[in-house]
This record gives structure tokens, sequence and C-alpha cells, in this order.
């Protein structure tokens, strides 16, 4: 008999081609796998709700299988949100603290973020995170947290993630449908980082690219904080289109043929070998090279990361790349992607699969589930840093309220 748990976190992922569900247990601060589901996406069109009835039901699907999994009731959920309609910009903003020296408290770093953020949006935009880069104090700069420090202007360089009110309230609407409450969302690509990037790779500065079905997600790190973020419109989809017309056969099989013998480098395929196709229906099955798979996918590939080059020489950080390329997501699949990535980058690149739960099965410990994992892990640390900071303020009233009897 399934039964309702306190102790439960669900994440929910609805990409364009698949939507995942997520169950964990939390005991002893540890997170533990209860239950997952994987569905195929429907209502879905270019990573956005196209329709809500068939949307609502791909969530249900997969939400009923975790529960069925993890015999729970599960009542509200975290989702991530993407899509070719996520903006990133940086902005800078701080407080003045007055004549004297003083010290920076938490309502100080409040007020200075409360100030970056105030700039002009448009009225259809929404803002999912407010990420600070580094602090400022009296133009001494690099400092992470301020609180504590002394001084007279405190100033921050924050980056702020938004995404179309549109698109996050359809999503939102849908999980609603499916009888779960949205709790809080979280952006695709900053929870794929958390399952995949080391905090040494976020000091050094990497780029992720988390290439999903539509479109393609990044985000770079640099000095340990998010220092751009952005989407290409380019997804595994565009390549198995490619071969769909390339090959004449239809989009399942084109996914079929991508998957057991695509290569997206065609000089590492044999000119020898040879694959049979079934074609269209009506037609007869044929016999095509497989290097013609390769120089259909080659200039998809090279069209994707030349795209993703230029996005981050745009935003300032193409140069700051010391610990090179993630990539993941389903996309990244795709055999040479990786040399196409260090040819057009000039830096490393490797395949970014998430950190496994405890009792977690294998099947999630792959790339397409980074974000799954990513936003139950992203979900847990930020709700252990509230607590600590709630925990600091309540003892620090404590200690001022004793101070006074």
């Amino acid at each position: 008999m399934s039964q309702k748990a306190d102790n439960l976190i669900a994440v929910l992922d609805a990409g364009s081609a698949k939507t995942r569900f997520l169950i964990a247990e939390l005991n002893d601060g540890a997170l533990r796998y209860r239950g997952h589901g994987i569905v195929d996406s429907a209502g879905t069109r270019k990573g956005v709700i196209a329709e809500l009835a068939p949307a609502v039901q791909s969530i249900n699907q997969a939400a009923t299988q975790a529960e069925d999994r993890a015999d729970a009731t599960i009542e509200q959920c975290i989702i991530s949100i993407g899509g070719p309609h996520i903006r990133g910009l940086n902005s800078r903003g701080g407080i003045s603290l007055g004549t004297r020296l003083r010290e920076i408290t938490r309502e100080d770093v409040r007020a200075a973020v409360d100030r970056a953020r105030s700039i002009s949006l448009p009225p259809d935009r929404e803002i999912i995170h407010l990420l600070p880069q580094q602090f400022v104090l009296d133009e001494q700069a690099g400092i992470h947290d301020p609180v504590g420090m002394v001084g007279n202007r405190l100033e921050v360089n924050l980056h702020i993630a938004t995404c179309s009110a549109s698109a996050q309230q359809s999503i939102v609407t849908c999980a609603n449908k499916a009888g779960l409450e949205v709790t809080e969302t979280v952006l695709e690509s900053i929870a794929a980082a958390e399952a995949t990037i080391s905090a040494d790779e976020r000091e050094l500065g990497v780029c992720l690219i988390d290439i999903g079905a539509s479109t393609s997600e990044l985000i770079v790190f640099f000095e340990g904080s998010v220092a751009h973020t952005s989407v290409i419109p380019i997804g595994g989809d565009h390549f198995s289109n490619d071969l769909a017309v390339g090959l004449h056969v239809t989009p399942p099989e084109a996914e079929w043929i991508k998957c057991q013998y695509g290569n997206a480098v065609v000089t590492s395929v044999s000119q020898l070998t040879e694959i049979e196709l079934q074609g269209m229906p009506g037609f007869e099955p044929r016999v095509v090279r497989q290097r013609l798979i390769g120089e259909i996918l080659e200039p998809r590939a090279r069209e994707l990361f030349h795209m993703l080059r230029d996005n981050l020489r745009q935003g300032g950080v193409l140069e700051a790349l010391g610990a090179g390329c993630v990539l993941t997501g389903g996309g990244a699949r795709l055999a040479g992607l990786l040399d196409v990535a260090e040819s057009q980058l000039r830096v490393p690149a490797r395949i970014g699969s998430p950190v496994p739960l405890s009792r977690m099965p294998q099947e999630l410990a792959q790339p397409e589930c980074a974000t799954l994992i990513g936003t139950l892990l992203y979900t847990h640390r930020t709700s252990v840093m509230r607590a600590a900071e709630d925990h600091s303020l309540r003892a620090k009233l404590r200690a001022i309220f004793a101070g006074s009897l």
C-alpha cells in the first residue's frame, strides 16, 4: 500500500523526446533512490509545450511509474526548464554601507543582489535564477562570500537566468493537471552541471553543453561561478531528421540508424562497410555504404559546434575554458562528437555522466539522465544551504535576546 512520506523528493524532466520522473528518499542528509518513470514525450515541439492534454498524459504516466516503484504517493515536485526561450545576462549593482566601516550582514548581501537584479526586462520574461559571480567590497574584487567582512560599499556581479513566462507556466500547468504541485523550477543546464561538473572544473573554467532532442543548453563556469548561459537551436532530432531526408527512411528508422551506425567523423568509418535499410513503406529494402551516414551527420555536428564557438565568443568566455568542454544529454552519445568538439573549440572534451545515487539502477547513470539527477542534487544542496542560513540567523537572534536579558 502506497504511503505519503515527508522525506521524499520528486523531480520532473519533461523533455522533447522523453518525460522522466524520479523519486528519492532523504535519510540522515543522504539521498537514496526510491523509484523512477520514463515515457515517450507527447505534446511538445521544439522544446516547449504545444498541446496540453498529451503532455499532461506523459507526465502522469511517468509519475505513476515512479510512484509504483517507490510505493509512495507524490503530491509535489521540482521541475527542470529549458528550451530556445532561455536567456542569460550579466548585471552589476551595489549598495552604500555608510561613511564608517561596518560588518557585512546577510541582509546587506541580499540588498546588493536586489539592486543588481533591478534591470528592465520585457514583460514576458521570468527570472529563474540569480547567480552571484563575485562581490566587490570597496573596490576589492574576487570575493565569493563577504558576510563578516567590513567596508563602506558592497557591489555584486550577477548572472541572471530568465525564461519565457508563458513557457514556464505551460509546464507548471501540465504538472498541476497531472496532480502535482510545482514547488521550484531549476534551469536544465544548471541541473545537468550539478550532476556532471566537478568543483575543480568550475574553478578552471568549463563549458557544459547538454544536447537534448530539440535544443542544446549550454552553461559556462569560471572561477567557481556561472559566467554564461545560452541555448543552441540544434539537438539530436536534427541529426535524425537529416538522416531521414538523406537516406529516404522513416524518422524511427533514422533514429535507430544514428544510434547503431552513426559517426560524426566521416574518416572514422570504413569505406567498405555496408548496411541494409528498410526505407519508406512500399519500397524495397536497399543497401548503402555506412560512410554515407557519416557524410550526412558530420556537417550537422560541425554546424552545432561552430554555433557554440560563436556563442561563447560573443559571451566573452571562449578563452576561459581551462578545463575544456563536457558533453551530456542523449545527443552526446553520437560517436565522433567529442572529436568534432575538440577540433572546433580547441580544448579537451569528455562525456558527462551523472553522479549515481545510492541504490540507483544503472539505466539512470547515463548522459540523457544528467538533468534529472542534477535537478535532484541541486534541490537538495540548496535546501541544505537555506536550512544552514536559517539556523545561523536563529542562533544570532537567540544571542541578541539573551544579551538583552
